[in-house]
């Protein structure tokens, strides 16, 4: 079982290698240097909350990453659970719950009402663990992007 606990700055060296394995699974090249470097700006500017899983022998498996957004029509704030990964060899492990769990628990404290996270429509493994956690697929909204 994973130890999950709030990322610090010392933990770029862990966390970059991390970044760059979810950027590749996402299907975007290998960039270990921009995802430390993004990574460093999420701590300098304080705009992002940042969950590590070490395994029982200390190493960096997983991360959460999430981002806190204004809700007008809440009247407060949600975050979105923006990334979320676990290496290969730690997946089935109960790795990603907890991560999820971890990420609830780090909302509820802060007084956050709701997390909001979005996946890919083939992805249903991910699914399938978020709605058993809980989560529901809003079926309200369509998600838009538009690349500038």
């Amino acid at each position: 079982m994973s130890t999950i606990r709030v990322a610090k700055p010392e933990d770029i060296d862990d966390l970059a290698p991390l970044v760059d394995g979810y950027r590749q699974f996402y299907r975007q090249p290998s960039d270990p240097k921009g995802a430390r470097r993004f990574l460093l700006q999420r701590f300098e500017r304080q705009d992002a909350q940042l969950l590590i899983a070490l395994n029982d022998g200390g190493s960096a498996v997983g991360f959460v990453q999430l981002f806190p957004v204004p809700s007008t029509t809440s009247l407060g704030s949600r975050w979105i659970l923006n990334d979320l990964f676990v290496v290969p060899e730690a997946r089935r492990a109960g790795t990603g719950s907890a991560l999820l769990q971890a990420a609830r628990n780090l909302a509820a404290e802060h007084g956050v009402a709701q997390l909001m996270l979005r996946t890919q429509t083939d992805n249903v493994a991910a699914q399938s663990r978020y709605q058993a956690l809980g989560w529901q697929r809003d079926e309200s909204f369509h998600n838009y992007l538009l690349t500038i």
